[in-house]
């Protein structure tokens, strides 16, 4: 990394963790860049995750689900989502067929076969024939050769069940393409074609479990992004009534590039007002009082983050953030505390919601929750904990149980009517990384926020 910036110092108004009090006090941002390793070191520590994914997640969920052998098929640009689950930070995408077999031995370990692609540094063998050619090879077989082999490894390991992913609800176990599912079918015969069997929550729970070895990466990562919010949402990026919305927006994509990330969706970045916004100023020229709102989310090592936080612009002649506005931020914090109370693995997200949303209520919080998995993907795999226009529970993907070892974006926002703003309500929109540990405790991955963001 040739860029790293020193530790910035931006003033923030200090928020306690309950919605009874609501003091705050002046305090210093102490976030700052974390640099990404050099290429080749981030690529040695990505592989080094593969292989311990591989070699001690898969075959727990093979065996937990009765899995005798799973094989992903795909082609170069139609690419299975488990495809960047099991492949080498130095592969970027499927060469022509790329067909991986997995297939559970006795003592409880897993075979990992390639057909085509590549080993993905020795963590794959590459799978030739043992069987003689033949002197006069029919039509039949004529280039065909890679099914063909695929058909002759199946009948060596002569599995009892074969699960493909084909799954309607479960985008992540959706990844055998129709031409490909076709082929392959065609390829293996009528035999172990009877075999083949659904079972979307391999695929799906492989994809979101963590291993605690990334989570030390994750932090660093974490705290890039508080860093970079912070010097966003002040003075060194804003100039009330100059800068604009757009301004900022691109401002943290400029940033983002030159630390050596990248994004996986476009910053969005928002202001409420006391009294409202014209409908038609879009962007929107940031003005003093104006409370400031950014979704944002970043890649590296293949790990996404997804983050939305708060800031505040000081009026002239003003010290303090309206009380109004730090009980909106309060009652946000306080949801996030109920929710993570109620995600104990073994529940589902459906019934994580209901408890949650039952004792918001009861503590008299106008609120909404959308919690999802993040990881190797943004919207990650795994149970969803609501959606902004499903608080009655998410079909299917609510149902999802709730496993140690998974990572949450914790999104969710508090509506608070703002005495200062003539009652107004006033949305105050949070999202931060949580985790579950291997024991199933509940932990932010770097911090959440508690204090606003202030613009002078």
């Amino acid at each position: 990394m040739s860029f790293i910036r020193t530790m910035a110092v931006v003033v923030f108004i200090l928020l306690p963790m309950s919605c009874q009090n609501v003091q705050q006090t002046e305090s210093i941002s102490t976030e700052s860049y974390q640099p990404l390793p050099t290429l080749r070191e981030q690529a040695v520590e990505q592989q080094e995750w593969l292989k311990i994914r591989l070699e001690r997640v898969l075959p727990k969920l093979m065996l937990e689900y009765d899995t005798d052998m799973w094989i992903l098929s795909m082609r170069e640009y139609a690419e299975d989502p488990v495809f960047w689950s099991i492949t080498s930070p130095t592969t970027f995408a499927a060469r022509r067929r790329s067909i991986y077999v997995f297939t559970k031995r006795d003592d409880g370990t897993v075979e990992k076969l390639a057909l085509g692609g590549t080993s993905q540094g020795g963590l794959f063998q590459a799978f030739r024939s043992t069987r003689p050619a033949p002197t006069q090879p029919t039509a039949e077989l004529v280039g065909n050769e890679q099914w063909n082999l695929l058909r002759e490894l199946i009948e060596d390991r002569d599995p009892d069940n074969i699960v493909l992913n084909i799954d309607p609800v479960w985008a992540f176990s959706d990844g055998l393409h129709t031409g490909e599912h076709e082929a392959l079918m065609e390829a293996i015969g009528e035999t172990y074609s009877s075999r083949v069997i659904r079972e979307p929550k391999l695929a799906m729970n492989y994809i979101s479990l963590r291993i605690p070895e990334m989570l030390p990466r994750y932090r660093k990562i974490q705290e890039s992004v508080h860093a970079l919010i912070s010097e966003a949402f002040s003075n060194s990026v804003i100039t009330p009534g100059t800068t604009t919305t757009d301004d900022v927006r691109w401002w943290m994509r400029q940033k983002l590039q030159e630390l050596g990330y990248t994004t996986w969706f476009q910053t969005n970045v928002d202001v409420q007002r006391h009294g409202g916004l014209d409908a038609t100023e879009d962007p929107v020229t940031i003005q003093p009082g104006d409370l400031l709102w950014t979704d944002f989310g970043l890649v590296a090592m293949n790990l996404h983050t997804d983050t939305q936080h708060l800031g505040y612009v000081m009026p002239r002649g003003e010290t303090e953030v309206p009380m109004g506005l730090k009980q909106c931020l309060a009652n946000s914090n306080r949801l996030q505390d109920i929710l993570l109370d109620h995600m104990i693995p073994g529940l589902t997200g459906n019934q994580v919601l209901e408890r949650t949303l039952d004792q918001m209520r009861a503590e008299d919080i106008n609120g909404t929750v959308y919690t999802h998995p993040i990881g190797d993907h943004g919207h990650g795999a795994g149970p969803l904990i609501g959606r902004w226009d499903a608080q009655e529970g998410v079909p299917v993907r609510g149902e999802a149980i709730m496993l140690p070892n998974v990572w949450h974006s914790i999104e969710l926002q508090a509506t608070t009517e703002v005495p200062e703003w003539g009652d107004q309500p006033v949305s105050c929109r949070q999202e931060e990384e949580a985790y579950l540990d291997e024991q199933g405790d509940r932990h932010w991955v770097y911090k959440r926020q508690d204090a606003f963001h202030i613009v002078w």
